[in-house]
């Protein structure tokens, strides 16, 4: 058996016995058991009742968390000409055409979110294997594929954040850090339940939200009432 350090011991020993918590007590708890040497991640998982290899099951979308993520977000823009200025000018990290391209090719992906034009998809729809796994791909439906660079580039960097399910129906984001006061983790955690929430496809049947846990990078989860998270 694995031998447990003090302070996952301790850490384990405050979440016995606790589970379906409120929100409140959910982000008291994590937040007060993050004690890593850097700015713990507070995470979201949530398992929804959907089979995302049907098409009418997929769950995907975007929401601004009200408080930010707490993150830089690296952005990566497709444009060229007077697109490609204003995504420079908005703010973008990385902008360009066939140059890009060839970077990404080569391996060397040092952005968190791309960003393309309409007129690029034919560029970086050869990225598709590249950028596809690692949930990079543009994609208009969550607005990274769009004529209006600047404001993309600026919702990305203003604390946006993309959610897509992944198998067993899935899905999980950072909603802000350990440092954050307990109210902006609050309020972030119900933005992104309620976008969620809202993101229900028609294919889904049965109950939708079927659990909801909050983590810390380094810490234990807990799991949190599913009303007191979506305010019903």
């Amino acid at each position: 058996m694995a031998k447990v350090g003090k302070r996952t011991a301790a850490a384990r020993s405050q979440f016995e016995g606790k589970s379906n918590v409120t929100v409140e007590e959910a982000v008291s708890l994590v937040k007060s058991n993050a004690k890593a040497k850097f700015d713990e991640t507070i995470e979201i998982s949530m398992v929804l009742g959907v089979d995302p290899r049907h098409a009418d099951q997929m769950v995907r979308g975007t929401v601004t968390l009200p408080n930010g993520t707490g993150k830089t977000v690296r952005v990566a823009v497709f444009a060229r000409g007077e697109k490609a200025d204003e995504a420079t000018a908005a703010g973008a990290d990385i902008v360009g055409a066939e140059d890009l391209m060839e970077q990404v090719q080569a391996g060397n992906i040092n952005f968190d979110r791309c960003i393309a034009t309409p007129d690029m998809m034919g560029i970086v729809g050869r990225l598709g294997k590249i950028l596809g796994p690692r949930n990079l791909m543009p994609n208009p439906r969550v607005g990274t594929v769009t004529p209006d660079v600047k404001q993309a580039v600026e919702d990305a960097k203003g604390g946006q954040v993309q959610f897509k399910a992944e198998k067993a129906g899935v899905v999980h984001a950072g909603i802000g850090k350990a440092s954050f006061d307990a109210k902006q983790l609050e309020e972030n955690l119900k933005a992104f339940v309620d976008a969620v929430s809202k993101a229900r496809p028609s294919g889904a049947k049965g109950t939708y939200m079927k659990k909801v846990s909050l983590t810390s990078t380094m810490g234990p989860g807990v799991s949190v009432d599913i009303a007191s998270a979506t305010g019903n």
